[in-house]
């Protein structure tokens, strides 16, 4: 019997959520991700020393200069070790700023093609916030593809595939914790929020023939994995891609194209921003993840300024 981490990769392309080399080199995933609070544990790491050096030695005093320098080159040493994309993710500051996050955006990947890395192996990550998606949406007019994150609520998921964004990170374990938190009560299996949300979301793309990709993301155990699998992708952390790759027993499918779903429907600024008003998980934990991002870019802008 092979693994469940084998199986898996049969029917969803399987990407790494980590900046660890060892971890995806031992995993073999086909792309990669990184965030600030990623990048800022990769930044402790003895490794990644002369990196962060030199982020800060090309970066004449300009932390924000610096720590993008870091994350590209951090995203260029794992895209010698993957056969397909990297994401980097624009500072969560900007998440309330179309224009500040396009200008960042195009930094991001000019460092990538000035170090010979070709925008089609990159990923730009962008908070799912409506300035947010409408930066994306301009990005991809100009042949930068983007990966919307922090995405909680199928408004969020809607507004990404009318903007034509090409790939989408639903967090399927911070959905989880915060019903968990709310009901004092675990869910496993099927009933899991985050694994119902997802499920909504693909089965919703597949019907009404959008191209954007689901990636599911942030996952707590390996029964979440499972009850996903057949997602386009999924993103997983090294202890559970182990976890996957030493258990032998069988996996099933759960996810495929042709389900049920509801009408396409396309949504209004005021639409938008009423439906994620209704949904407090949502609004919070998209609040919450900005801030700990934000907090994240701010430590590791603090260890780039003590290196200068």
């Amino acid at each position: 019997m092979t693994s469940k981490l084998d199986q898996l990769k049969q029917f969803t392309t399987v990407v790494a959520d980590t900046g660890d080399f060892d971890a995806i080199a031992r995993m073999q995933p086909v792309d990669a991700t990184t965030n600030p609070s990623l990048l800022l544990k990769a930044a402790a790491m003895p490794r990644y020393a002369q990196l962060l050096n030199n982020a800060v030695s090309t970066s004449q005093g300009d932390l924000g200069l610096a720590c993008d320098r870091f994350g590209v080159t951090v995203g260029q040493e794992i895209l010698k070790i993957i056969p397909g994309r990297i994401s980097t993710e624009v500072d969560a500051r900007l998440s309330f700023d179309t224009q500040a996050t396009l200008r960042r955006a195009e930094r991001l990947i000019d460092l990538y093609e000035q170090a010979g890395v070709g925008r089609e192996r990159v990923l730009i990550k962008i908070a799912s916030t409506w300035e947010g998606i409408r930066a994306a949406e301009q990005l991809e007019k100009a042949g930068i593809q983007c990966n919307l994150t922090l995405l909680f609520s199928f408004a969020q998921a809607q507004a990404c595939a009318d903007a034509g964004v090409f790939l989408i990170s639903p967090f399927v374990g911070r959905i989880y914790d915060w019903y968990k938190k709310a009901e004092g009560r675990d869910f496993v299996g099927a009933e899991d929020p985050g694994v119902q949300s997802v499920t909504r979301i693909y089965n919703y793309y597949k019907a009404n023939g959008y191209a954007t990709v689901v990636m599911g993301a942030s996952f707590r155990n390996i029964g979440q994995i499972e009850q996903l699998a057949g997602c386009d992708r999924l993103t997983i952390s090294p202890e559970l891609l182990q976890q996957l790759a030493d258990d032998q027993s069988p996996l099933e499918r759960k996810l495929s194209s042709g389900q049920p779903a509801e009408a396409r429907q396309s949504l209004e600024q005021s639409q938008f921003r009423w439906a994620m008003n209704e949904d407090p998980m949502a609004t919070e934990k998209l609040a919450e993840g900005i801030r700990q991002f934000a907090r994240d870019q701010e430590k590791l802008e603090k260890l780039l300024a003590d290196i200068a």
